[in-house]
């Protein structure tokens, strides 16, 4: 059995929630630590273009996107699970909304400029100008626009009014036991209250702040150093894990062994190029070549990404 292989960065909000799935099911793994910024050569050996943080490795199996991640860690690990079985497609419909809709709002608060003086204060000026630039190109060519910041601040005390409920009717957790529902909101109230100017917009509410802290006791797991080099030979020397066993007929008419290309849809739209070996009702796989990496299976959900013929 491989080891679980997190390609991350420490101030990365959807790495935090990575990290958080890893505690919630105590499990081990390795850290890889990735540029904050690109170029990022030795993760794109790996998934031979997808640029976004994180991407979990298992062996020759590169997972993209944490909806999927949280899918692949459940299969490693069934309890405790992250979907209750009564309030599967809840937690799951919730998870999505969080991570498009409430970390738009978070984006949008936290690059407030008397945030980002505060974030940025302490870093060479050719830094923070490097910095803004790969956000600009990371942000390019999708369907995600960046929410202006008087209406982020201006629906943010209804964001918070609707959660404060949900926790007075639901007990410690969103839906009465913890899920991948907690987690997926945790990281956007966790990148908010990275500097003193954005925590008050976390802290003001009581009842948030202390859920908050439930969900951010998870831990991370037990994680263990690895450079990049490391993870590629890992890739290199694996097998790819069997195909899932799955009868699905894609509604598109894409068959596997065709040549496509799969990218997301929202923002870090950089397309992966391979040859496609399953289409599933949640799951893409993608086989590619890499002279460092060798034969490497890149996975991508079917929520959120597009695909195309080449």
């Amino acid at each position: 059995m491989h080891e679980l292989i997190l390609h991350h960065y420490p101030t990365s909000p959807f790495a935090e929630k990575a990290r958080l799935l890893l505690g919630f099911k105590q499990l081990s793994w390795r850290s890889v630590t990735i540029p904050l910024m690109m170029p990022k050569p030795d993760l794109i050996a790996l998934t031979g273009g997808y640029r976004k943080t994180p991407v979990l490795q298992v062996g020759a199996d590169i997972y993209c996107d944490t909806a999927l991640i949280a899918r692949r860690l459940e299969a490693e690990k069934a309890s405790p699970t992250f979907y209750p079985e009564t309030q599967a497609f809840n937690v799951a419909t919730f998870a999505q909304w969080a991570d498009s809709v409430v970390f738009q709002h978070v984006v949008a608060l936290v690059f407030a400029p008397e945030s980002m003086a505060v974030r940025f204060a302490k870093v060479p000026p050719e830094v923070a100008k490097a910095f803004a630039a790969d956000r600009a190109a990371l942000f390019s060519g999708g369907a995600a626009s960046r929410l202006p910041l008087e209406q982020a601040r201006h629906q943010w005390p209804a964001l918070m009014g609707r959660l404060q409920q949900q926790l007075q009717r639901g007990g410690d957790f969103l839906f009465s036991e913890a899920s991948v529902a907690d987690i997926a909101l945790a990281h956007p109230l966790w990148f908010l209250r990275s500097t003193p100017v954005t925590a008050p917009l976390v802290d003001d509410y009581p009842q948030v702040a202390a859920w908050l802290a439930r969900v951010l006791a998870f831990g991370h797991g037990s994680a263990s150093e690895m450079s990049s080099e490391q993870a590629i030979a890992v890739a290199h020397a694996a097998t790819p894990a069997a195909l899932p066993d799955e009868t699905f007929v894609d509604p598109n008419g894409f068959q596997p062994g065709q040549a496509v290309r799969i990218a997301a849809v929202d923002y870090g739209v950089d397309p992966v190029e391979g040859e496609l070996l399953f289409a599933g009702r949640e799951e893409l796989i993608l086989r590619r070549e890499d002279q460092r990496g060798g034969t490497v299976h890149v996975h991508f959900p079917r929520l959120g990404f597009r695909i195309e013929a080449r």
